[in-house]
């Protein structure tokens, strides 16, 4: 990239860009093989989401009531564009009532497998070591982090449907006529509230999930990215993932395919995210490295430099 920076018209734009956040994120992105990690989030998230779905609807089933049930299933449909329906997810509800305790606490570890192999990857993007844990308190910590997330993502989903109702209610209320000016700003609010429930969501995801601690403006940032992009994925996605389900040539694999692409694109969505809050434009990194931002590149903190400056200083007015 540093041959474009050179070019007359358009080596501006690429030096002005290249000291940008996000190009720093781009860059932690490919020194960790992206990819590799987005590719391994979507294989363990495909094997763990039915076992994670069934957990989900078994507490449901013990918990709420009917009708509150068949809304969870309703925004939990909404999340997968385009394929829900292929799902089944109604069958699924339906069979949880039948999951024993047993069973439920063999898909509860399914799901910390699933936790722990999710914080391998963001921990790797912050290019951490693992954690030297006994295993039994490891894997504790993995379900708690699992309950954690899910209570977060029924808040979120709470959030959501509460929201939503109300768009549509308001809309009733007032008689707005469908594709006019006052429907279209209540269904931008609708979507406005669904990102903000996303952002509790992600902002779980980024801290607590790796258990690092980014400074709060990169994860507030991060955060409304992430669900930004997932409601956009949401609206993008939909027709294409439905289209990639429903072709012939793809036979019963249509919908695993489909389900396999939707993952992978929210998955590489969250390894960028994480890559925004491990790195930082200039100043002191999220966990005590430091740019230098005279250089453009990592260093010592400024104090310390300013330190050995001086004694350097020092050491040379004395000889």
């Amino acid at each position: 990239m540093d041959w474009l920076s050179k070019l007359p018209v358009i080596g501006p734009m690429v030096s002005w860009l290249m000291t940008t956040h996000l190009w720093r994120a781009y860059e932690r992105m490919g020194q960790v093989h992206w990819t590799r990690l987005a590719a391994a989030i979507t294989f363990t998230s495909f094997v763990a989401l039915f076992p994670l779905l069934t957990v989900a609807a078994a507490i449901g089933a013990a918990l709420l009531s009917e009708r509150q049930l068949h809304d969870l299933q309703k925004k939990i449909a909404e999340q997968i564009p385009g394929i829900s329906g292929q799902l089944d997810l109604g069958a699924l509800v339906e069979n949880a009532a039948t999951v024993g305790v047993i069973a439920a606490v063999a898909l509860l570890f399914t799901g910390a497998g699933w936790v722990d192999s999710i914080r391998d990857c963001l921990r790797a993007v912050w290019e951490k070591e693992d954690e030297d844990t006994n295993v039994f308190v490891a894997k504790l910590k993995d379900v708690a982090l699992l309950l954690g997330l899910g209570g977060t993502a029924l808040v979120s989903l709470a959030c959501s449907g509460f929201a939503t109702a109300a768009v549509g209610k308001a809309a009733e209320a007032l008689g707005l006529a469908e594709g006019g000016v006052g429907s279209v700003l209540l269904s931008a609010a609708g979507f406005c509230i669904a990102v903000l429930a996303d952002f509790l969501l992600f902002a779980y995801v980024l801290t607590k999930l790796p258990g690092v601690h980014p400074p709060r403006r990169a994860v507030v940032t991060a955060g409304f990215i992430g669900a930004i992009g997932f409601e956009l994925l949401k609206l993008l996605l939909s027709g294409y993932l439905k289209g990639v389900a429903a072709k012939s040539m793809y036979g019963a694999f249509g919908t695993p395919i489909a389900l396999l692409l939707w993952i992978n694109f929210t998955a590489k969505l969250v390894v960028f995210c994480a890559a925004w809050t491990a790195t930082q434009r200039c100043g002191p990194e999220a966990e005590g490295k430091a740019l230098d931002c005279d250089a453009g590149k990592e260093g010592e903190r400024p104090e310390a430099k300013t330190a050995a400056d001086k004694s350097e200083g020092s050491g040379a007015t004395a000889s």
